[in-house]
């Protein structure tokens, strides 16, 4: 059952990618910002791109390292399959670091957002999250477990539900290209280690909730973050769909992104500290619970000092 407009434009727009070859090179590979030393949480600037012939999102957002689902966020109204040539897109690169330390491994569901912090520098990638039903767990917990070309040992859920549409699972997939897992895998602490970060042998699924609970990245993204991480980095899931921050200048900056819509299509109320933080800057509160509705995902001034 879908609950939301956003799980029914996630699962409609997945489906349809399956149905379109890629039209562009794809050579992503993370976006690495310098950790900012003036003790702020923006990162990166937007960028523009224009529509050439032939293009359409999936490949562009690919090329740029971002989520389909953000492309999409960013650039409402645009058709993400058949975009007009020379329309200009609003390239999702600039953003709030999470509230928290700043190390270690911080996803964040609500973005479908990795960030890698690692020597004074953090690497954002586009994820895949757990799906209705599926849910990728929150808390934090650490890396315990690097593997090179992982076996798939299917959970007995999975295999149920394969076997109820005609399809008999083996209880153990080795690697290769049959295997879901791709040719990386990074063991989480949560419940008794079943939950991964790892890649994937489809072209599609990046940027969705679409897997069954684990974190899914491209190829070259996960070989890029194996190679980097080590055993025992903590690692936080977190769920924030409201990142707010104060800039040293004074400006209050705001990011809001889908999925922070209830079942009923209402968007989540601010917190109490977010709320404090607009109050003490005699900032109109009604005016920015307006600005929310559009979520663009994109950081934006909603007050000045």
């Amino acid at each position: 059952m879908v609950h939301c407009w956003y799980c029914l434009l996630n699962t409609l727009v997945r489906g349809a990618l399956l149905l379109v070859s890629a039209a562009l090179p794809v050579n992503a590979v993370a976006t690495v910002y310098s950790l900012p030393e003036d003790g702020s949480s923006l990162i990166g600037q937007p960028q523009l791109h224009w529509v050439k012939e032939g293009e359409y999102f999936d490949p562009i957002a690919r090329q740029y390292g971002v989520g389909m689902l953000a492309m999409m966020a960013s650039n409402p109204g645009v058709d993400p399959f058949l975009p007009e040539v020379g329309t200009r897109l609003v390239i999702p690169t600039q953003m709030i670091l999470p509230d928290l330390p700043r190390k270690g491994i911080i996803i964040n569901l609500a973005e479908l957002r990795l960030y890698y912090f690692h020597q004074q520098q953090v690497y954002v990638f586009p994820i895949a999250i757990g799906r209705i039903g599926h849910d990728t767990p929150l808390g934090k917990t650490s890396v315990i477990q690097k593997r090179q070309n992982p076996p798939w040992i299917p959970p007995e859920s999975i295999r149920e539900q394969y076997a109820q549409r005609g399809i008999t699972l083996p209880k153990v997939v080795p690697a290769g290209p049959d295997n879901p897992l791709g040719n990386h895998a990074i063991r989480l602490g949560f419940d008794q280690g079943q939950y991964l970060i790892h890649g994937t042998n489809k072209d599609n699924g990046v940027g969705f909730r679409a897997s069954a609970g684990c974190i899914r990245m491209w190829p070259e993204d996960v070989e890029q973050l194996f190679s980097m991480v080590k055993k025992r980095d903590p690692v936080w899931v977190i769920n924030q769909t409201e990142k707010l921050m104060q800039a040293p200048s004074g400006e209050i900056w705001m990011e809001t992104h889908s999925p922070a819509t209830r079942e009923d299509g209402e968007v989540t109320p601010l917190t109490r500290f977010q709320r404090q933080l607009l109050e003490a800057n005699h900032i109109n509160v009604d005016w920015v619970e307006l600005q929310r509705q559009t979520q663009l995902g994109l950081p934006e001034v909603v007050g000045w000092p």
